[in-house]
């Protein structure tokens, strides 16, 4: 069991991803290794304006909470951060970032990637496309490519 709580946020405001590891090891000597994954809004071979998430609030936090305490379960991590925008994201924005932190490298990089996949198959978030044309977009579905990922971390 591990001796901390995973952070998870779901916020419209930016995140730094240089503060959030700060406060993931300030004071902590224990650390050997951070991983992090920054996921940013693209724009398609310059198609897309923005990028439009909306989330179900009180599911979403819960089931990245699971996601991250599974986590922290499964690997030796010392500490775990989880947090995703919501709202019009514009191309080169900050979407999600996960910062995972353990004494070993491999636990960091396996958690890290597990709350990635997880994250991609099952928070429940929608994303709506804004074209660069100014023409309607549509809603983005989901990735058969995400449940693949996220199905090597069962059994």
């Amino acid at each position: 069991m591990p001796d901390f709580e995973p952070t998870v946020r779901i916020q419209a405001q930016d995140f730094d991803l240089a503060a959030e590891v700060a406060k993931l090891t300030a004071g902590r000597t224990d650390i050997g290794a951070i991983v992090t994954f920054l996921g940013l809004c693209r724009d398609e071979s310059g198609r897309l304006a923005a990028l439009e998430l909306e989330h179900y609030p009180g599911m979403a936090q819960a089931e990245i909470a699971r996601i991250a305490n599974e986590a922290s379960e499964r690997w030796p991590l010392q500490g775990l951060a989880a947090i995703h925008r919501y709202g019009k994201l514009r191309p080169g924005d900050n979407i999600v970032l996960v910062v995972a932190a353990s004494t070993h490298r491999q636990a960091a990089f396996e958690a890290a990637t597990f709350v990635m996949d997880f994250l991609k198959s099952k928070a429940p978030f929608w994303k709506k496309e804004h074209q660069a044309d100014g023409s309607e977009g549509g809603w983005v579905d989901a990735k058969e490519s995400d449940e693949v990922a996220a199905a090597r971390w069962r059994g």
